[in-house]
């Protein structure tokens, strides 16, 4: 008997899926458990396994197409069998909530192929008003001789002047008041062309735009900054580098500073669940990576618990997944706290949007050398802005100030850490 694949859901956010690849075809053999299709998600693309043996009877989308979850990816059963009344069948019966068009196998939303659209911008001929000067019929410009003299002496062509005097006669003052156009090469004006490239948008800046949207205009954000001396950081982690097989970076600090403040802080590590608030004793630090269709947030989970080199590990290989589209839904879901580090990209200080369902996300900018003021002196320091940006329904400012203070006196005395 047939059996109907349906497109999976493989995300909790995902609402529609594309098929990257078909490792079937119509008429192969495929055994349960065996790879049947790679599915695009709006985080990864996902290797789709058949829960039936049989004979590929239909492909119900094809390879570059979205559809709907639930629509019908796929016919699996016997040589012979009758797809179409499979299909009609499916039609009544399906899962899904959307109902498919009458007369129609699917419902699929084609990708649109980028298109290079060209509009070429011919230059324009002045065209003759009642102001502009006027020739006679054998095509003799009207001037006055000694307007005439001024222009032949001053190179310029008559035909390009507009004249001002009765009738539209070159006087003088237009002369004296003119201003000839000059392009590139101070001669004809500048042709150019008009250009675009349209390209369709991914599934993972669909849900990137959707969710960042409905965090920014539904929940009342607040931004709380503060500047933080790295001197300590910067000798602590030269010494900590130089002892064979130890790789630290600063975001690797930040990670495991951030985790021990929210250890303390527990009001910051919440969520926001409409109903209720929901306060996390495990803490998830998301941190965010970013990949050439947008941005991803792999999750380091118990980070309060983990050394410095198991964190650095740990994010080396979710970054390197993320950016290969191999992160699987466990490596993503579940973060309590979310850091957004641009400061490799020498970004003094930004803000960021808070990350759903966590109530705060830290925007970490660069270390920069300014000058500082210790006992009484001005003296060189280097200082790391950072900002963090608070959901006002889960966290106050005295709460989101309090987080923020003890992350700075773990940063700013980083052997603190290797005493937690």
């Amino acid at each position: 008997m047939a059996e109907i694949v349906y497109m999976p859901k493989l995300s909790d956010t995902m609402t529609e899926g594309v098929v990257a690849e078909w490792t079937k075809k119509v008429g192969d053999e495929v055994e349960s458990g065996e790879v049947l299709a790679e599915i695009e998600t709006d985080k990864a693309t996902m290797e789709f396994e058949s829960f039936y043996d049989g004979i590929l009877l239909h492909i119900g989308i094809e390879k570059g197409e979205t559809a709907p979850i639930n629509s019908v990816l796929a016919i699996i059963g016997e040589k012979g069998e009758d797809v179409q009344k499979i299909l009609k069948e499916a039609a009544k019966n399906t899962p899904s909530v959307e109902k498919e068009e009458p007369k129609a196998e699917k419902k699929v939303e084609v990708k649109p192929e980028p298109v290079k659209v060209a509009a070429k911008i011919e230059e324009l001929k002045p065209v003759a008003t009642p102001s502009q000067n006027i020739a006679d019929t054998n095509g003799r410009i009207f001037a006055s001789p000694l307007a005439k003299k001024m222009a032949n002496d001053q190179g310029i062509d008559l035909s390009s002047v507009k004249g001002t005097g009765e009738n539209g006669r070159i006087i003088k003052a237009d002369i004296d008041h003119y201003t000839p156009y000059k392009g590139a090469g101070g001669g004809r004006a500048f042709v150019g062309t008009e250009s675009f490239t349209d390209e369709p948008v991914s599934q993972m800046r669909k849900v990137i735009a959707k969710r960042l949207a409905e965090s920014k205009f539904t929940a009342p954000h607040f931004y709380l900054t503060l500047d933080i001396d790295m001197d300590n950081a910067i000798s602590t982690r030269k010494s900590m580098n130089s002892i064979e097989g130890i790789k630290v970076s600063f975001n690797d600090l930040v990670i495991k500073a951030c985790a021990l403040a929210l250890r303390e802080h527990p009001t910051v590590n919440s969520s926001w669940m409409g109903d209720f608030i929901r306060r996390n004793d495990h803490i998830h630090i998301g941190v965010a990576v970013a990949v050439d269709e947008g941005l991803l947030v792999p999750v380091v989970r118990y980070a309060d618990g983990k050394e410095l080199t198991a964190i650095g590990a740990e994010v080396k290989e979710l970054a390197i997944k993320a950016k290969t589209k191999k992160l699987q839904p466990a490596e993503w879901e579940g973060n309590t706290f979310t850091i957004s580090n641009l400061g490799m990209f020498g970004i003094e200080a930004f803000t960021a949007i808070v990350n759903p369902p966590d109530s705060c996300i830290m925007a970490i900018g660069g270390i920069k050398q300014v000058p500082v003021v210790k006992d009484g002196h001005v003296v060189p320091g280097n200082v790391m802005k950072v900002t963090l940006s608070c959901d006002h329904r889960v966290v106050d400012g005295a709460s989101g100030s309090s987080f923020l203070n003890t992350f700075k006196e773990y940063m700013e005395n980083p052997v603190a850490m290797l005493l937690k």
